[in-house]
């Protein structure tokens, strides 16, 4: 009878075995994440729109935000990408960022400071390398525009929603809580603050003229978001919005040569009247609606807060005050008000009061180099896609209703900032791609021998 002889497996090498199948195992999600950047991207600025900071939850847009960092570098390395491409905003983007971080570090610790300094700096100046590395093929550019049109919708809805008392319809229901957020009478969305529902809907809105424009969106649809967007500026009951609104369609209908543009833009500013004429017919909205136009009380604090801010900033010109230091030392410069801290609700007076003047020459050259991203040429592959030369002549108001609201409110908001500097950074993305298209040699000339001289 053969005997067999069986070889057993030392400890030693079933240890080495079971530790390669748990590495794979905790490999597999970093692999799924990295061959699907741009749905963590977008599910990124999902979690920025969905958690505003005031909300006591679990910090799912950190979570995200890592998640994402990891899955890009993740496939950089494993695609050799260059991780880090210098552009001419990086500079200015490192200098604030450096002058923010320093201001930070001398300060006692604080959650609250570090979450505003994520918010203006950090995630947005990410956001906007990181998406030059994700939104690189015009597939993933429309899963980008599908994803715009599918917020501006859920925007649009909440806020008309809020607007006709359907509260009941309204997601997520921390909306509706009066103790969390700003301007709980007015249409405010997630971002629990009316200017930053605003601009949200504005930026928005101006993609989907642009997807309509493309064919992205037709028929019954577009008619129903496009119709919807006036009527949803107007639920914010905020001034600002309803200028920087107006100003951009106005825009657009009077320097576009596009016909097709102007017209569309004229039926949304007749929607708006409309919807204007409809809630004056009502006595409640009326009666909101003149409160709002007639109110004095915010343009006399800000005109307060304004000179107070001016105190601070000529007591520390060059240094600053640092960091979030500026509502409590804001309420030792105003008088008449009771309030233990009181904000600018100016985002480039905060900076010079934060930051100084270093840090708002820092500003001002950062926005200008995004301006600039909007004149560069268009790839001919893309001249059909999203980027198209239509979107860079649109850049500019995209730009303008950014820096509209930010005058009169501090741009602390994730979402709005992360989304902006997002479209940036596939502008810089496409810049690269047309200065290589530029620069690539021409074919050699093919030379016939023994050609007769």
């Amino acid at each position: 009878m053969a005997s067999a002889s069986v070889r057993t497996a030392s400890p030693a090498s079933w240890a080495g075995e079971a530790a390669w199948r748990g590495l794979r195992v905790g490999l597999h999600p970093l692999q799924a994440m990295m061959m699907s950047p741009a749905a963590l991207f977008l599910a990124a600025l999902a979690a920025m729109l969905l958690r505003p900071p005031d909300v006591s939850f679990y910090e799912i847009d950190r979570v995200a935000f890592v998640l994402l960092v990891l899955g890009v570098m993740g496939r950089a390395v494993v695609t050799r990408q260059r991780l880090l491409v210098v552009e001419r905003a990086t500079w200015p983007m490192i200098g604030l960022t450096l002058l923010a971080v320093a201001s930070v570090m001398g300060q006692p610790f604080d959650n609250r400071t570090w979450c505003l300094l994520a918010a203006k700096f950090i995630v947005p100046f990410a956001l906007f390398h990181l998406a030059a590395l994700v939104f690189r093929e015009e597939r993933r550019l429309e899963q980008f525009e599908l994803f715009a049109l599918v917020v501006l919708a859920y925007l649009c809805f909440t806020s008309i929603a809020f607007l006709v008392g359907a509260k009941s319809l309204i997601f997520p229901r921390f909306i509706l809580d009066e103790s969390l957020g700003y301007h709980a009478d007015r249409a405010r969305g997630p971002l629990l603050q009316a200017v930053a529902n605003g601009v949200s809907l504005n930026l928005l809105g101006v993609l989907a003229l642009h997807a309509f424009l493309r064919g992205r969106i037709r028929g019954l649809r577009a008619a129903l978001l496009l119709a919807s967007l006036p009527v949803a500026i107007l639920a914010t009951m905020t001034r600002a919005v309803w200028l920087s609104f107006a100003a951009s369609i106005g825009f657009l209908i009077f320097r576009s040569h596009n016909r097709r543009l102007r017209r569309i833009c004229i039926a949304v500013m007749i929607v708006g009247s409309l919807g204007l004429l409809i809630a004056l017919s009502f006595d409640d909205q009326r009666r909101a609606l003149t409160d709002r136009l007639r109110e004095s009380g915010p343009l006399d604090f800000r005109q307060a807060v304004y000179a107070g801010g001016w105190q601070m900033f000529l007591e520390k010109p060059l240094t600053g005050w640092g960091v979030n230091q500026m509502p409590a030392e804001l309420a030792r410069h105003v008088s008449g008000y009771k309030e233990k801290e009181l904000y600018p609700h100016n985002t480039y007076l905060e900076i010079l009061v934060e930051h100084g003047i270093a840090g708002l020459a820092l500003y001002v050259w950062l926005m200008w180099e995004v301006l600039r991203l909007g004149r560069s040429l268009v790839p001919r592959a893309e001249r059909e896609g999203l980027l198209n030369q239509r979107f860079h002549a649109m850049w500019p108001v995209l730009l303008g209703v950014y820096w509209v609201n930010a005058a009169v409110v501090v741009m602390n908001y994730q979402f709005v900032n992360g989304l902006l500097f997002t479209m940036a950074g596939m502008l810089a993305a496409q810049r690269r791609r047309a200065a290589r298209d530029l620069e690539r040699p021409a074919a050699p000339l093919l030379t016939l021998r023994g050609s007769a001289a």
